[in-house]
């Protein structure tokens, strides 16, 4: 299995808390951003996320990881670059002042075309 996220769902027995604990570590895109790969325990599964805050995490897409960098797999590092992309338009919305992003919510009547 999915190694818990399948079951319960990403918000199942803190799986969520846990898995924001250990994004901080597996930074998945460049430096300058905030893409990171969610591990799934206990499989080779790879899922890309966009961490915002403590408490805000989007889930983006993933796959099996058949290679050591998201760079080597065709699949994967498309899910990371349409993450950056996103990264990037939330940064810009933000400074221009069309996003507002708190610790826990995400203000905006933006539509995104990635």
């Amino acid at each position: 299995g999915a190694g818990g996220l399948e079951k319960q769902g990403a918000e199942g027995k803190g799986l969520l808390s846990e898995a924001l604990a250990r994004v901080l570590v597996d930074p998945e895109g460049k430096m300058n951003d905030r893409v990171c790969a969610l591990p799934v325990l206990r499989s080779k599964l790879r899922l890309c996320c966009l961490r915002l805050s403590d408490s805000i995490l989007i889930l983006g897409n993933g796959g099996v990881k058949k290679t050591k960098t998201y760079n080597e797999d065709y699949t994967l590092k498309g899910y990371v670059i349409t993450l950056q992309r996103f990264d990037t338009l939330l940064k810009e919305g933000v400074k221009e002042g069309s996003i507002a992003v708190s610790e826990n919510t995400i203000g905006t009547d933006k539509t995104f075309d990635l």
